[in-house]
């Protein structure tokens, strides 16, 4: 289950990609409006984004509840090593830094082992 939430919010990448890109063709027929419309695009690409990684942490509660049940540390040093190269690999696909996606990664890594140390402590 935990694998599919994830490629999900892999596929949604492309999701984002083709939104960014019919906002581009609707720059192109009014360019007096360009500003305008291209931060329009930003705040719903934003909202998106924000969507996806809230259904992410949803997806990192469930993890931290069987991790507190069955007495795993929420630090899983290895699978976030996996997390990260499937996330380069994915940003390489759309453009972006190896750094940028790093550095996007680890930000959301240490959310979520917020959020599976607070459950911890709960349990």
């Amino acid at each position: 289950m935990k694998k599919y939430k994830y490629l999900l919010i892999l596929a949604m990448l492309p999701l984002l990609n083709t939104a960014a890109k019919a906002q581009s063709a609707q720059t192109k027929q009014a360019p007096d409006n360009t500003l305008e419309i291209n931060r329009s695009k930003i705040d719903s690409l934003d909202r998106l984004l924000m969507k996806v990684i809230g259904e992410r942490e949803k997806a990192v509660r469930e993890i931290g509840i069987y991790k507190a049940k069955n007495h795993i540390p929420p630090l899983q040093a290895a699978r976030f090593q996996q997390v990260l190269e499937k996330g380069i690999a994915a940003g390489k696909e759309e453009g972006l830094s190896a750094e940028f996606v790093t550095e996007i990664l680890n930000s959301i890594h240490k959310e979520s082992l917020r959020i599976e140390e607070e459950i911890k402590q709960n349990h």
